[in-house]
């Protein structure tokens, strides 16, 4: 295993869905390969910019807006801070001039339709999500460079991989779930101790603090917002948002002036199994309903998974008394996990299939809330375990090359099967287990090299090829 160090800020990212790996990342190559023509040229030699998309991010690049991201990321707009209501109109004024700002500064010709090529029958030896831009700047040459976008939003230019920069040293280095092991018996920390201590190599535990809770409050929002917001997701399948209806259904069509008064409502509205579950479910919903519309999500750790944690954490405040303090110990929790898979697998629904998404935020979610609930280090790296075993060959098969279905569902399922594994690791002993995390990690990305590629986000089997829907947009 090559030595990587990954910060909890790695793994969860504020942007743009629907897909971290294929809107996010090519979004992110555009901005780096803007960074690369004005270190070499000036932009007002720019003529033209071309596009080529292979692999996965040509399959399925039109339904996961790959073509939008390049395009925005061109333009100069950043996914953080770009404003989601405005990228109808931007991308209107880009399709009726055939012109864009490049980095927001110099007009260049740009026809989405010219510009932007799909090499669906060709793929990078790479990674499956590969991409390569090339400037035209006249007199100045040709400016080329070709990214990967490998999961999680996180992007690799083309020999980047051979870059030998002596990595950071952190206190507690942890490259399996072992090393968090020995850590715990040396030093007597739990999980979100030990990576507090790695995380303030970066940053002051102030700052720490401070931005986790601006990532929760995102990820909030994508909830209530998603409660809220009714109607037919975009790309052609037609898909009816459900997450407000049934929100307003559990309400019994009570109005919340803010999330303040939504949760007190929700908290004071019933009780019971079914209650709580349809809860669960209906936070996931709302999440990737948003993810599906081009709204701000987070990854956690990816797009297409997003709903999985934020689901979990709320489930958390909502039922189970979380507090502000729980949330800053579950997403550390849950970051190391993510990275010990990314690590040792990957994050990469193009790679290794949706068990690499969906079941990875299942295992951050689980040892995240059994960290909070009194688990022991054992014990939250069991629950991470169970959830994943249990999601092991899940395949990705997007209808239509669209994060809709049976994405938005399957965060619902990924969230309950979490609680359950938080719940039976808390009720077990981990001297008695027979799989240790290390070993589902070694065994998921074993099954993700035996995966047929049509079950890698490249909508060529499962549900994509059998159901029977015409698009109209895609």
């Amino acid at each position: 295993m090559k030595e990587e160090r990954i910060s909890v800020f790695d793994i969860f990212k504020i942007g743009i869905g629907p897909s971290s790996s294929h809107t996010l990342g090519p979004w992110r190559a555009a901005q780096r390969f803007l960074n690369v023509i004005k270190s070499r040229v000036d932009l007002e030699k720019v003529i033209s910019v071309n596009v080529h998309l292979y692999g996965s991010l040509a399959k399925t690049g039109k339904g996961h807006g790959t073509d939008i991201a390049v395009i925005l990321g061109l333009s100069g707009y950043d996914p953080v801070t770009i404003e989601t209501t405005s990228i109808d109109q931007i991308l209107a004024d880009i399709a009726a001039t055939e012109t864009t700002m490049l980095h927001g500064e110099m007009q260049v010709r740009f026809a989405q339709k010219d510009n932007v090529i799909f090499h669906k029958n060709e793929s990078l030896p790479f990674h499956p999500n590969g991409l390569k831009f090339v400037a035209d700047c006249g007199v100045s040459g040709i400016v080329e460079e070709t990214y990967f976008s490998i999961g999680g939003g996180f992007v690799i230019q083309e020999g980047e991989k051979d870059a030998s920069a002596t990595p950071v040293q952190l206190p507690y280095p942890v490259d399996y779930a072992a090393d968090l092991l020995k850590w715990h018996k040396s030093s007597g920390k739990a999980i979100w101790e030990i990576v507090l201590e790695n995380e303030k190599v970066w940053k002051n535990e102030d700052a720490i603090r401070s931005e986790l809770m601006h990532i929760w409050h995102a990820m909030q929002d994508s909830i209530f917002l998603g409660c809220q917001t009714s109607g037919e997701l975009p790309g052609g399948l037609q898909v009816r948002r459900r997450a407000a209806a049934l929100n307003q259904k559990l309400l019994k069509e009570q109005t919340c002036s803010d999330c303040t008064d939504w949760m007190s409502r929700i908290r004071s509205g019933g009780a019971g199994f079914n209650y709580t579950l349809d809860w669960v479910s209906c936070f996931a919903l709302a999440v990737n309903e948003q993810n599906a519309s081009f709204s701000r999500v987070v990854t956690a750790p990816t797009n297409g998974a997003a709903g999985v944690i934020p689901a979990v954490i709320q489930y958390c405040i909502t039922f189970c008394g979380g507090t502000e303090e729980d949330i800053f110990k579950f997403m550390l929790t849950a970051g190391e996990i993510g990275s010990i898979f990314k690590k040792g697998a990957t994050i990469s629904a193009a790679m290794g299939g949706c068990q690499a998404e969906i079941g990875v935020s299942s295992a951050m979610a689980a040892a995240g809330l059994a960290q909070v609930s009194g688990g022991t280090v054992e014990q939250c790296l069991m629950a991470a375990e169970i959830a994943m075993e249990h999601h092991l060959g899940l395949t990705c098969d997007p209808v239509g090359g669209l994060v809709q279905i049976p994405c938005i569902e399957r965060n619902t399922m990924g969230a309950i099967k979490a609680i359950t594994a938080c719940q039976l690791a808390l009720q077990s002993n981990p001297q008695n287990a027979k799989v240790s995390l290390d070993n589902v990690v070694k065994t998921m990305w074993q099954t993700a090299l035996d995966m047929n590629n049509r079950y890698k986000e490249t909508s060529e089997g499962g549900l994509a090829v059998n159901i029977p829907i015409s698009l109209s947009e895609c």
